[in-house]
């Protein structure tokens, strides 16, 4: 059993802070030293608060390092530390980085990866929109990072394990399912991905994790795209941890009348880059150069377009490809920055009944594959 488990039995110590636990470690060098210390020994380098948590949890859970040990070994979880070469270099960067991941599936070090986040009592409208997203940035290999959360979190990790890959960061014990419903999902992502937390396996979720859990998710990242969040949205927090970071913000718009898009365009309006497909996420990366020329020689718009469409008709099809859907909303942003909405869903039910295009059964439109002339 080597010294991480017993920093992992620290860490879990309630009222232990993570900078003492930092700071008597860089004393004592071993995490198994500061937990077999005497309290006399530990009294100089922490508060007596902190001192009483430790003494009151080491009576209690005295074995509580091997126990971590034993629940790693039976079920598969890896243990992380920042001097490991599996540990991602880009997580060391922020300011407060996990002393101690645990692991299910592989984390891969350095590559690109993108977080997306959003509310858990998303529309119909943000889960298509998260979902899509999710599949096209993982299809271009970005690794797509979220919380595992209901709503926009579940949607972005459905499309990206349908392209590629994802890793699901989570406020509680890896072997944990939370929420419940998610535990297939959390399977899943860990056979291609990987799904990540900083608490000891069994450890129940708290309120108090999921703000640590989200520097997580945007540490881990470049840049985070936030889908559909109200005002006061604790995604927010993601993207103001995201910009403290130095990394990017990126914001899916939505309709002016929902209240779960207010976040979002207030984003939008302070700066953050609008977002209607992955193409806007990798056109601010140079890496992914390569894959925007490749798409401009197979751009859509460029096509001949089929006689006995309204100049307004020619505008809604040339936005649209056989291939990725837009919902109404996407197309009147697309078309006229939000405005304009019921001329647009005139057009669309129009072009539908003459064959001109598809709406699929998430209520987003495609060019027909068969065309009507």
């Amino acid at each position: 059993m080597t010294d991480r488990f017993f920093l992992a039995a620290l860490l879990a110590v309630p009222k232990l802070k993570k900078p003492t636990v930092r700071n008597i470690i860089s004393r004592f060098e071993k995490a198994e030293d500061v937990w077999n210390a005497d309290t006399k020994v530990l009294a100089p380098f922490m508060c007596g608060e902190e001192l009483s948590a430790l003494t009151a949890f080491r009576s209690k859970k005295k074995n509580l390092p091997e126990k971590i040990f034993r629940d790693c070994e039976e079920k598969h979880i890896n243990v992380l530390i920042r001097d490991d070469e599996e540990y991602p270099k880009i997580l060391k960067e922020i300011f407060n980085p996990p002393m101690l991941l645990f692991c299910k599936g592989t984390l891969k070090p350095d590559v690109p990866r993108i977080a997306m986040v959003g509310s858990r009592r998303a529309t119909a409208y943000g889960r298509h929109a998260a979902e899509e997203l999710g599949a096209e940035l993982a299809s271009y290999g970005l690794t797509v990072v979220s919380g595992a959360a209901r709503g926009i979190d579940t949607a972005s990790h459905k499309g990206a394990l349908k392209t590629g890959h994802t890793v699901a960061v989570l406020g509680c014990g890896i072997d944990v399912a939370y929420p419940p419903e998610n535990e297939k999902l959390l399977e899943m992502i860990a056979e291609t991905g990987a799904v990540i937390s900083e608490y000891a396996p069994g450890t129940s979720p708290r309120s108090g994790f999921f703000p640590a859990r989200n520097r997580i998710i945007s540490g881990l990242s470049m840049g985070t795209v936030v889908v559909e969040a109200a005002e006061h949205s604790g995604s927010l927090i993601t993207a103001e941890l995201a910009l403290s970071d130095g990394r990017d913000v990126f914001a899916v718009p939505g309709s002016i009348y929902s209240a779960l898009s207010e976040g979002t365009n207030r984003l939008i309006q302070q700066g953050a880059k609008l977002v209607r497909s992955g193409k806007d996420v990798i056109s601010e990366y140079p890496m992914f150069s390569d894959i925007l020329n490749e798409n401009k020689s197979k751009s859509y718009a460029d096509e001949s377009i089929p006689e006995g469409l309204s100049d307004e008709e020619k505008k809604v099809y040339g936005i649209l490809s056989p291939e990725r859907g837009m919902t109404a909303d996407e197309i009147i942003y697309a078309l006229h920055g939000g405005s304009g909405a019921a001329n647009v869903a005139f057009l669309l039910l129009q072009m539908e009944l003459r064959g001109f295009i598809e709406e699929d059964e998430n209520h987003a439109y495609t060019r027909a594959v068969k065309e009507a002339h």
